[in-house]
């Protein structure tokens, strides 16, 4: 099965295959925001039962709980996200989302396998990435095992902020996003 972008779409990025650099920062990103929540997230759990109970909570002697605690929140990070829209906190700055491998929405179930089988895309120095490069579908291994794929969702080429201009919808607009202008010059 391959994901054929529509007819209108086809100016545009939009409905394309996401690329390597594209994916990568996004995966950079994300790595980013998942780790600060989890710190978050353990610094507000010492905060509280100090306020609690008065004792510093100390993680130095649990990097077994620590380290368990941390896989179940990645697996939470991008399964959640996964099936809730489609991306993450970094998909989403880069204008990437996950879809099923024929274009309509992820699933639940496919979230969680893509989850699952990221991991295995790093097994063997990265080898399962391979596929994002020389892939005409620019699917990893997690991809193919979880019937996805990665795909621009929006406009990339006029990747401008047009939903901060207040626009007057009396006033026809070009291409470019500027009023167009009626008046003939004197």
């Amino acid at each position: 099965m391959s994901y054929a972008p529509p007819v209108e779409l086809t100016e545009r990025r939009q409905g394309h295959y996401a690329g390597a650099v594209s994916r990568l920062v996004a995966f950079a990103a994300d790595i980013g925001a998942l780790w600060g929540l989890y710190t978050l997230g353990l610094a507000g759990l010492s905060f509280a039962v100090e306020l609690v109970t008065g004792h510093a909570l100390k993680f130095q002697g649990h990097q077994f709980v620590t380290l368990a605690v941390l896989v179940v929140w990645s697996f939470v990070y991008f399964a959640y996200q996964w099936s809730l829209s489609g991306r993450t906190i970094g998909m989403a700055v880069l204008g990437i989302k996950v879809v099923a491998a024929d274009g309509t929405p992820v699933t639940t179930r496919e979230s969680v396998i893509r989850t699952v089988a990221l991991p295995f895309s790093f097994v063997l120095f990265g080898i399962g990435f391979l596929g994002i490069l020389i892939g005409r579908e620019r699917r990893a291994w997690h991809d193919h095992l979880a019937g996805t794929a990665v795909v621009y969702s929006w406009d990339a080429r006029a990747a401008r902020l047009r939903w901060l201009a207040k626009q007057d919808p009396g006033v026809p607009r070009r291409r470019s996003g500027r009023p167009a202008t009626t008046a003939t010059p004197e």
